[in-house]
C-alpha cells in the first residue's frame, strides 16, 4: 500500500513521537522507503542586522545548522535501519510546511507522519501549526500524531 513515508521532525523530543508510528507502518506494510525530513528555517531579514551587528557570519551560522541538521536526520535513519527499516536523512531549508508538502509531492511519497505540538490559544495564533498546515494543504495522506500518542498502549 505505502511505498514511500515522509516523517518530517523538527529536532525535539515531542516531534520523535512520531517514530513508533513510523516504525510499526514501516514494518508492518513492508515500505520500502523511510524520509526522515528536518527542514530548517531561514533566518528573518529582520535578525540579519543583529547578528552582523554581533558579529556573526549569517552563512556560517546557516551551514553550521543545516550540518547538525543533517548529523540528526542521519542519526534517527540509522536507528530506524537497525530495526530493518531502509530510511534516509534530509534537509531542507524554508517555510517548514511548504518545504514538506513541496518534498512530499515531487518524491511521490504515499504518507506523511509527523507530531503536533498540541498548542492552543494565543501561541498557537502566534506560532501557527505546521501540523495543521500539512493537514490542510497536503494532497498527500497524512498521520498526525499527538503528545499522548508517544506513550505506548498499557495492556
Amino acid at each position: 500500500m505505502y511505498k514511500k513515508i515522509l516523517a518530517p521532525l523538527d529536532g525535539s523530543q515531542l516531534s520523535e513521537c512520531s517514530l513508533n508510528h513510523v516504525k510499526a507502518i514501516a514494518q508492518g506494510c513492508q515500505v520500502p522507503e523511510v524520509i526522515i525530513l528536518r527542514v530548517v528555517e531561514p533566518i528573518h531579514s529582520t535578525d540579519i542586522a543583529a547578528y552582523a551587528e554581533a558579529g556573526i557570519n549569517i552563512d556560517v551560522l546557516m551551514d553550521d545548522i543545516e550540518s547538525t541538521a543533517q548529523k540528526y536526520t542521519s542519526k534517527i535513519a540509522e536507528d530506524l535501519k537497525t530495526s530493518g527499516i531502509a530510511a534516509t536523512g534530509m534537509v531542507l531549508v524554508g517555510p517548514a510546511a511548504d518545504m514538506i508538502m513541496k518534498y512530499a509531492d515531487e518524491n511521490g511519497v504515499d504518507l506523511i507522519i509527523m507530531s503536533t505540538h498540541g498548542r492552543s490559544g494565543i501561541s498557537r495564533w502566534l506560532l501557527g501549526s505546521v501540523a495543521e498546515r500539512v493537514v490542510r494543504h497536503s494532497h498527500i495522506p497524512v498521520l498526525v500524531v499527538s503528545a499522548p500518542g508517544c506513550q505506548e498502549s498499557q495492556k
